[in-house]
């Protein structure tokens, strides 16, 4: 069997069209800074599993069985315990969870100006964050969960209030709904 060569993120973003490549990676930077957000700081322990996870395309719930099977080398079971134990392994964020971040980091990046440059690459509302983030899953370069969907992006806030300061405090009780 041949196989094929990585895809690049140019491809990536020639595939989904309407975003440049530069959306594409503040998306995949967003997904970590939402991760932490969401999880805490990553670990040794996470990077060298998802390593191990990408190697033998696995995901993290075949990971779990193996270990409760004992059919993992001992330095990844160590790993897992290092982790936090098995319930502590996937740094899963949903959609909504996403796109609250994602406006953080855009804010934390780049301020008042935030809304301006994501429009600036063709986002205007966050399901144009689903869009790049399932552009990354059909190409092998993110992965999702079976419940995951493009409709968990759709209409999670509107950019003009979620990027006017002023509306900070609404937006926060709104986020945590």
């Amino acid at each position: 069997m041949v196989e094929e060569p990585p895809k690049t993120l140019h491809e990536l973003a020639g595939h989904v069209g309407q975003y440049p490549e530069e959306a594409f990676l503040f998306i995949r930077e967003g997904l970590s800074f939402a991760s932490e957000q969401v999880h805490g700081p990553e670990t040794s322990a996470h990077r060298h599993l998802q390593q191990y996870l990408v190697l033998y395309d696995l995901d993290w719930s075949d990971l779990i069985v193996k270990y409760h099977a004992s059919e993992l080398p001992g330095p990844l079971a160590a790993a897992i315990d290092a982790a936090g134990g098995c319930e502590k392994l996937n740094r899963h964020v949903n959609g909504r969870e996403l796109c609250w971040a994602l406006r953080d980091y855009a804010l934390e990046r780049w301020g008042m100006l935030a809304k301006t440059v994501l429009e600036g690459w063709n986002i205007k509302q966050t399901n144009d964050f689903g869009r790049i983030v399932f552009g990354f899953i059909d190409f092998d370069m993110m992965r999702k969960q079976p419940e995951d969907t493009l409709d968990d992006f759709d209409d999670i806030y509107n950019f003009n209030e979620a990027f006017d300061q002023t509306h900070g405090d609404d937006l926060c009780k709104e986020k945590d709904a």
